[in-house]
């Protein structure tokens, strides 16, 4: 089940003055079919409706959730499952939600996850737990442990996940909720699941239309200032969405308002998160507006300095695609990979490549049989790309895909920074053998766990930049420059 967020545009009751560039010559590329393979078909005991993406884990394998279906009983078409499944397709459901009646752990878990140090996954439900208004849930091998239930007071209805700052602890959003009925939150919570709200978007009796914005539903990144950024559904200036900078003190700052410009074409609508790339830009979608109505992918400085790179639907029947809900990634060829939920070659949405420079490359279309959500993609260390549609499959239920591109296999630091002594772990494929590993040409004393992951400490003398592992069969990189924190 899909909830709409009301989105309509309102008076323009504030102004904001933001600098934009729309790049009117960027085009798109469609090429022959990539290697696709759908690898396994939610059949509703084992899931239904993936609405988010998948994470890679230290195994190797995948590990995402359902938002429907499972094995329990408590609610109709069941409450959601956490899942892992191989880069092969061998899908195990490690959890159930709704296992006891009143669903005290939470259902519908819209969100991804994601893994800390110890191995152990993060996540959350949109809706029940103790009070009803959704969850944040640690899951160890053994059991799921509810780390705290939202009230509405610090925010109802999680839809995004959770990333861990620098400074150990969890940052999120909620897309309701907050003191004062606000209309969303971003919150701060301890492992252990002491959770403090950082700020309410919109409170009660705020001018209209909400100048920081409404609805944040995608979930924050850190950038390397430290500060956290994210974008809101609606609101802001124009009403059609923002992009925020927030400190983890709680210090709100709106960079950017969709719909500066007549008929937003610059975008409206960001129901997605963003990435930043190494020169300290970020890069990210809009799911409507852009010079045909289809939706945008942009550029934006720190400073609010915005670029239109591309707008879809600019090619007859939207056959580049159009409304691109989910994310993007910059993956190891330096390029953005994403999706869109519509359009393309048979309506039902597509996977595509944009260069830095807006030249958009049509990867692939999906068939259908509906046009539906499509999360955003995770590239694996073995190159490849691996994503989920939200229905589709054989049985209509969603399933979960593998994009080969022909890109080379590499190496992830988690954490992707640390300072000089401090714990990483280096995962990747086939580490078995490894002979060195060096963190931007500095030796690091290392431990091989398995096949797919390496142990080690950022060593003294270690400067920002790749890390390298040597195999057997070559030499493998980082698929990000790491960072040595002072």
């Amino acid at each position: 089940m899909k909830r709409i967020v009301n989105a309509s545009c309102k008076l323009n009751w504030a102004t904001r003055a933001c600098a934009v560039m729309v790049l009117c010559a960027a085009t798109a590329i469609a090429l022959p079919a990539q290697t696709f393979t759908t690898i396994h078909s939610f059949d509703g005991t084992d899931g239904k409706y993936p609405y988010a993406g998948l994470i890679q884990a230290n195994n190797g394998d995948g590990y995402g959730t359902t938002e429907n279906g499972g094995t329990s009983t408590n609610c109709i078409g069941g409450c959601g499952t956490v899942f892992k499944i191989t880069p092969g397709g061998t899908l195990k459901t490690l959890y159930s939600f709704c296992a006891q009646s009143g669903c005290p752990d939470g259902k519908y878990p819209y969100a991804g996850l994601f893994q800390d140090a110890n191995g152990d996954f993060y996540g959350t439900t949109a809706r029940f737990g103790a009070s009803g208004y959704g969850t944040v849930f640690k899951i160890t091998p053994t059991a799921l442990i509810t780390l705290h239930s939202f009230d509405r007071t610090d925010g109802e209805e999680p839809l995004a996940g959770l990333i861990q700052g620098a400074d150990g602890n969890f940052y999120g959003t909620t897309l309701y909720g907050g003191v004062d009925n606000g209309l969303g939150t971003v919150f701060k919570m301890t492992p252990s699941g002491t959770l403090t709200t950082l700020h309410t978007f919109c409170e009660q009796g705020a001018q209209q239309p909400c100048a920081d914005g409404q609805y944040p539903k995608a979930g924050l990144v850190q950038a390397a200032n430290g500060n956290f950024y994210g974008t809101t559904v609606t609101g802001g200036a124009n009403s059609g969405g923002t992009v925020f900078q927030i400190t983890s003190s709680g210090t709100l700052t709106t960079l950017y308002a969709f719909c500066a410009q007549s008929g937003c074409t610059d975008g409206k609508l960001p129901y997605a998160g963003l990435v930043q790339v190494a020169n300290g830009d970020f890069y990210g979608t809009t799911s409507s507006g852009g010079a045909n109505g289809g939706g945008t992918v942009f550029r934006i400085t720190p400073g609010g300095a915005l670029t239109t790179l591309y707008s879809f639907c600019s090619q007859t029947g939207c056959a580049d695609g159009s409304d691109p809900e989910a994310g993007l990634i910059q993956a190891t060829d330096g390029n953005f990979y994403g999706t869109t939920s519509a359009g393309g070659a048979n309506g039902a949405g597509t996977v595509f490549e944009i260069a830095s420079g807006g030249t958009m490359t049509i990867l692939h279309s999906f068939t259908g049989p509906n046009p539906g959500h499509t999360a955003g993609l995770v590239q694996a260390t073995n190159g490849d790309f691996y994503g989920t549609t939200w229905d589709g499959g054989t049985d209509d239920s969603g399933s979960v895909f593998n994009l080969s591109v022909g890109l080379s296999p590499f190496v992830k630091p988690l954490p992707p920074s640390g300072k000089v002594g401090a714990a990483v772990r280096i995962l990747g494929s086939n580490l078995t053998g490894a002979t060195s590993v060096s963190f931007n040409g500095a030796a690091a004393v290392f431990t091989e766990v398995s096949n797919s992951e390496i142990t080690t400490t950022v060593p003294a003398g270690a400067s920002s930049g790749e890390i390298q592992v040597v195999t057997p069969s070559g030499t493998l990189s980082s698929s990000v420059p790491f960072r040595v924190l002072p």
